[in-house]
């Protein structure tokens, strides 16, 4: 078993917060270093209280099913025998209403165009194949539905 950790920071500064018109602005802080400018989505909540720059939490996980299926299909054609030169996914989310009619990430769909090299090349059926299979091992595509907890840290009595 392994836990993967984000520290995620927000603070409301001097500005009001009761009107709601308080910045959404935050950062994603990783344990390798890396911060990651966090915003909600300016579908969501309008400019100026977005910030449009930032990524939200829903490009986040089209992202994340995106990445994961990446590397899952590197390590999946390297074992084939086949070598990559190239890989973009233009991967899409649609926010709909889920059968308990609340506001869900309904759809996630992955485009991969991966470009091979050497003279001899996939067919669409080995393409298609690698792709099944990466799908079947992602960590994130087979974690959609999983229990989400939340255990708040109370303040000092």
């Amino acid at each position: 078993m392994s836990t993967y950790t984000a520290t995620i920071c927000w603070q409301r500064e001097d500005q009001p917060f009761t009107d709601r018109r308080y910045r959404r602005h935050h950062a994603w802080h990783f344990d390798g270093g890396v911060v990651v400018p966090a915003s909600s989505s300016p579908s969501v909540v309008p400019l100026p209280m977005s910030n449009a720059a930032a990524v939200d939490p829903e490009e986040a996980f089209v992202a994340a099913l995106s990445s994961c299926h990446l590397l899952w299909f590197l390590d999946i054609a390297c074992r084939a025998g086949w070598v990559v030169d190239d890989y973009r996914d233009a991967a899409d989310g649609v926010m709909a209403k889920n059968a308990e009619g609340r506001l869900a990430m309904t759809r996630v769909t992955l485009r991969p165009a991966v470009r091979f090299a050497g003279e001899h090349q996939p067919d669409a059926a080995e393409i298609h194949r690698l792709h099944h299979a990466a799908h079947d091992a992602c960590f994130i595509a087979n974690s959609v539905k999983s229990e989400v907890c939340c255990e708040p840290v109370l303040p000092p009595a």
